[in-house]
């Protein structure tokens, strides 16, 4: 790695971006390491994968990039955060050790954790490769919440169903802070809206495409025009080919657009353009999605569960996302009403509002200054005594 690591008068911080491979994990990581790195206290250092470079592009020149090479894979990743972190970090002399994921490396330096991918995907996979994943995942979860220094839960309904129902003695440690949303993501009213749904998400099971697909057939008895985007990464390759199939048995192929992963900038102009934005998961801690519609100004029309309703308030249309009947009917009766979809569209972008990133920032490097208070009143008393 190469870097002279002396002790400066900032705290040293470790980001363990390992796991940000796709979704939510790198847009977080994106949107907040810039503003942590203008903190004058924090000295930002982020761990990567070679091969997460592409993912995240041009950093800012503040944050300090120490790219790894190791065998890529859950299992390797698991034994190398667990094995080498530790001992990188105490060469680094790091003082505090930031894990945007559900667990991190169990002996690192004053550990902090997030809270933000739901276990309760384990109950619905049935391949046998996936369920290992997520019981690893629930155990090293458990096992990070009892190490860790302090958590952040992206959610109060992370906070609620990720710390196992063990009462105050995890639910001291959880802070939420909610994910905020970039600027780059605004209403424009000049964009015509056009006559497409729109679903933003990477596509694996909990994301319950397959029941809006089963939905859209009835939509399109109404509205045989209408057409569905998707956009977003197809990570769980299996899903997309079960897709794949219930649309040649719905005889729908020309009515659903896979778009892939988009940019920001790309997505921006898709939320404008939509008639409606649909999130019919299941399971979500958060749904970045969710704020970055409201940012646009969408008209929102989402699943009643999870962390829905807290991220949406008044600002959405709600449906049971297990009921493709009722997620067409209310998906129907937006599509119908002009004055509905203007009105929500208007309570949207209101509520985005309340999701800043300079919030987000400000509450994380709360919570990362509050595991080294002893090192943070040095700092401050330093700071204090050179402005004197």
């Amino acid at each position: 790695m190469g870097q002279n690591f002396l002790k400066s008068d900032r705290i040293r911080v470790l980001v363990n971006g390992i796991h940000a491979k796709s979704g939510g994990g790198v847009t977080y990581l994106r949107n907040i390491l810039p503003l942590l790195a203008k903190d004058p206290e924090l000295e930002i250092h982020l761990f990567l994968h070679r091969d997460q470079f592409e993912l995240f592009g041009t950093l800012d020149e503040r944050i300090r990039l120490h790219l790894l090479r190791f065998n890529n894979g859950f299992f390797a990743n698991l034994i190398w955060e667990q094995c080498a972190l530790p001992i990188l970090a105490r060469i680094m002399s790091v003082d505090v050790t930031v894990s945007p994921a559900n667990f991190g490396p169990l002996f690192a330096p004053a550990q902090i954790i997030m809270l933000r991918n739901s276990l309760a995907v384990a109950g619905k996979e049935t391949r046998p490769i996936k369920r290992l994943y997520w019981a690893g995942l629930t155990i090293m979860t458990a096992l990070s919440l009892l190490t860790c220094r302090r958590a952040i839960a992206v959610s109060d309904y992370a906070r609620k169903t990720l710390t196992f129902g063990l009462g105050d003695k995890f639910q001291r440690k959880v802070t939420v802070v909610h994910h905020g949303v970039s600027e780059v993501f605004e209403a424009n009213p000049n964009v015509e809206r056009k006559n497409y749904l729109l679903a933003v998400s990477d596509i694996y099971v909990q994301k319950n495409i397959h029941t809006l697909i089963r939905a859209l057939v009835k939509i399109r008895k109404k509205y045989p025009d209408i057409v569905l985007k998707i956009a977003g990464k197809a990570v769980d390759q299996g899903y997309l080919a079960e897709l794949h199939s219930v649309l040649d048995q719905a005889q729908l192929r020309d009515a659903v657009e896979f778009l892939g992963e988009k940019n920001a900038e790309e997505l921006k102009h898709l939320y404008q353009e939509c008639k409606l934005f649909v999130f019919p998961s299941t399971v979500e801690t958060f749904g970045n999605p969710l704020v970055e519609a409201m940012a646009c100004a969408a008209p929102i029309v989402s699943s009643n569960t999870a962390a829905m309703p807290e991220v949406l308030g008044a600002a959405g249309y709600y449906f049971d996302p297990l009921d493709a009947q009722d997620m067409a009917e209310s998906i129907i009766k937006l599509l119908e009403d002009d004055e509905i979809r203007r009105k929500l569209g208007e309570i949207a972008y209101q509520r985005a509002q309340l999701f800043s990133r300079k919030a987000t920032t400000d509450k994380t490097a709360e919570v990362i200054k509050s595991v080294v208070p002893e090192r943070y009143a040095q700092i401050t008393s330093n700071q204090l005594q050179t402005s004197s």
